[in-house]
């Protein structure tokens, strides 16, 4: 990939937030590909359209792109709550692109993909109403929390200025699809207690460090009364699914992917 941004294209601008967007959605347009399936024409939709900002032509996957001149923090600012609530939980929920670049050389530092089956109802913050004397007085927006989102749903395609595999890439991708499949109830838990097991130092673990995350996937999931029966339920989909490794007798090993 050419970590460059076309600087010719913004002559003619002066508002920084159309020309973050004429140069980052002109890059993803021009080198990158679909973490999909791996294909290199994504096609772009048009401005402000609501599904998203660009189209895979072979998998028809869709993508929405947000863009910073700086690091990620912990939240990205979105849209409306409700309308945010809508679209996780609909099926034509786009994938996440986050790009950050630097402003001095005009070169892109990270590039990675959220898939939208990473997206759960606990990942969005609800943001407190605009106040009665702003122009849209009562309106609601959101903040994508990405320190809840499992460290296998930040599919790097550039990390550090440096352009990953293509092929691991799409490893990564096709190892987490089986959460397209489950409901959103099921993959709360499933995602929930893959984020647990990241936070455990160790690379082999045992029944016992998860276990003590049980008060914690109780503040989640109050309705449930059988939480350790639950976290070995997840874990054996976690390694059916290939996520982790079986050792025998209560123990396991992550795999790195």
């Amino acid at each position: 990939m050419e970590l460059k941004l076309n600087r010719s294209l913004i002559t003619s601008y002066t508002s920084s937030s159309q020309i973050a967007r004429v140069l980052t959605e002109d890059w993803v347009k021009n080198n990158s590909y679909c973490p999909s399936c791996g294909n290199y024409n994504l096609i772009s939709f048009a401005n402000n359209n609501p599904v998203g900002d660009f189209l895979c032509n072979n998998c028809e996957s869709e993508f929405e792109l947000k863009s910073k001149k700086d690091s990620f923090s912990l939240k990205i600012v979105d849209g409306a709550y409700s309308t945010m609530i809508q679209r996780i939980n609909s099926d034509n929920n786009p994938h996440f692109f986050l790009l950050n670049y630097s402003l001095k050389s005009l070169e892109v530092r990270n590039f990675l993909v959220i898939p939208k089956h990473y997206f759960v109802d606990n990942i969005i913050e609800k943001r407190n109403p605009l106040k009665e004397t702003a122009k849209r007085a009562g309106w609601i927006g959101c903040n994508i929390l990405l320190q809840e989102i499992p460290e296998t749903g930040k599919i790097f395609l550039i990390k550090n200025g440096q352009e990953e595999n293509r092929n691991h890439v799409l490893e990564k991708w096709k190892k987490t699809e089986f959460l397209r499949n489950q409901t959103q109830k099921s993959r709360g838990w499933t995602l929930e207690v893959l984020k647990l097991i990241e936070k455990i130092s160790n690379n082999e673990f045992d029944l016992n460090h998860v276990y003590k995350f049980e008060g914690t996937l109780k503040l989640k999931f109050p309705n449930n009364n059988f939480i350790k029966d639950k976290i070995r339920q997840q874990l054996q989909v976690l390694r059916d699914k290939g996520l982790i490794e079986f050792k025998g007798n209560g123990n396991y090993k992550k795999i790195e992917l």
